[in-house]
């Protein structure tokens, strides 16, 4: 599976913006999606997840009811709409991928679970 993730830029805080991921060369269908972000000196964080069949999706904390994670699998695609932004949520946001069995229930938090990664897209949110 070949990841591109697009969308970010820069903006005010308050503001929004929608990020894509793009998934191409497998199966997408069944395969859970992530996205994360890393700031700056910062360890890449779990952001939200969203299952193959879209019938569930976890938030980090910080983003619920701000962040919406969706999917279209009729398009490979999983999407991260990003509202009432905040200077926080300044990083570079991959997505990733993962077709396997995983043998934790939070499985999906953790980076190292994930088989396939996007480029990055970097959100820069301004006061």
């Amino acid at each position: 599976v070949q990841l591109q993730a697009s969308g970010g830029g820069s903006v005010q805080a308050g503001g929004s913006l929608r990020l894509s991921c793009a998934a191409s060369g497998r199966s997408f269908s069944g395969a859970g999606m992530g996205w994360f972000r890393q700031a700056p000196g910062k360890e890449r964080e779990f952001v939200s997840f969203i299952r193959g069949d879209g019938s569930r999706t976890y938030y980090e904390d910080s983003v619920k009811r701000r962040f919406i994670i969706s999917r279209n699998n009729a398009e490979n695609t999983v999407y991260l709409q990003m509202n009432s932004l905040k200077r926080e949520d300044t990083a570079v946001y991959y997505c990733a991928a993962s077709g396997r069995l995983h043998s934790f229930s939070t499985w999906y938090q953790k980076p190292e679970e994930f088989e396939y990664w996007g480029q990055g897209t970097l959100v820069t949110v301004s006061s």
